[in-house]
């Protein structure tokens, strides 16, 4: 499943053609897709014609769109809110670009500049979805999340998706809080591995880039949370931060044809793993290979060697 890197790199691709696009039509080719639109799919369109996308926006894995409209369908502020799931796609195509197999729904629109734009929802497996959502204001009263400054000093820059107010903010958020996330590890007696995909702790860690920091930090994936030290805590925090940075920067790792960024093309961080799909192979570290476990019906990826689990 795309975790925070590879959203991050569908958010940057999206925001330069649909921040200030005004939508133009909508085509709902596969209404699975729909499946969190509380409304049902004339609702889902009627919604969206002639808004304008104000911003795209991220928290952990989760990603929207708030929108305005010209006249008052709206109650209270809303967004277009998007879940890649495993397989979910959001590309942009210029306007009769060839069609992309398994779209399942089509956004017409029209840039600031003036320039048509398709922006196009592709899912394979249809565990992705697009649905809108009302915004809720923060609990801590910040940004809901990153827009890379297209909310400043707008009235929207507070507010989240009300499907999205639970989720923690995640490591590389202006306003993640260190102290507070490693006094909660404290408390934990949890594994670590569990507790940092944990989105109601801190958000956008998946597998991937949890067994790359746990590698990173030589923690074993079932060391107790509690038993980490604060400054171990702190160090594997930042360790996190800094494979987030590294993989943003590199497009998301990409290992088959599901995850795109929003031209059709795959991230390149996958050279740079370490541990995640590894398994057998000599560790960059201590030249020990590798090992899988069966965990939480997935695997965790480490060495055996370096991250050895310390108990008492």
């Amino acid at each position: 499943m795309p975790e925070l890197p590879e959203v991050e790199t569908v958010r940057a691709g999206l925001a330069p053609s649909l921040t200030g696009a005004k939508v133009t039509d909508v085509r709902v080719l596969d209404e699975r897709s729909l499946k969190r639109h509380q409304g049902g799919t004339a609702d889902f369109m009627n919604s969206l014609q002639g808004c304008r996308i104000e911003a795209v926006v991220r928290r952990g894995k989760f990603l929207w769109l708030p929108l305005t409209a010209h006249d008052d369908r709206f109650k209270s502020p809303v967004a277009l809110v998007g879940h890649l799931g495993m397989s979910g796609q959001m590309l942009l195509r210029d306007v009769g670009a060839e069609p992309d197999k398994l779209t399942r729904v089509v956004i017409s629109a029209i840039e600031s500049s003036g320039q048509p734009v398709e922006f196009r929802f592709v899912d394979q497996r249809i565990f992705g979805s697009l649905a809108i959502d009302d915004l809720v204001t923060t609990s801590d009263s910040k940004p809901g999340g990153f827009s890379a400054g297209a909310l400043a000093n707008s009235p929207l820059l507070g507010l989240i998706p009300r499907s999205a107010a639970h989720i923690a903010r995640d490591p590389l958020d202006e306003d993640f809080d260190v102290a507070a996330v490693t006094a909660k590890f404290a408390k934990k007696n949890s594994g670590i591995k569990r507790v940092l995909l944990d989105q109601n702790l801190l958000s956008g860690i998946g597998n991937i880039y949890a067994d790359e920091a746990l590698w990173r930090a030589r923690l074993h994936y079932d060391q107790p949370a509690a038993s980490l030290s604060k400054a171990k805590s702190r160090e594997l925090l930042e360790h996190v931060r800094v494979i987030l940075s590294d993989a943003v920067a590199e497009g998301g790792t990409s290992f088959d044809e599901q995850y795109k960024n929003v031209n059709g093309e795959s991230g390149y961080f996958a050279v740079s793993l370490n541990a995640y799909g590894m398994t057998g192979r000599p560790c960059n570290r201590c030249g020990n290979p590798i090992k899988r476990d069966s965990w939480m019906n997935r695997g965790s990826h480490y060495c055996p060697r370096c991250q050895r689990l310390k108990i008492g």
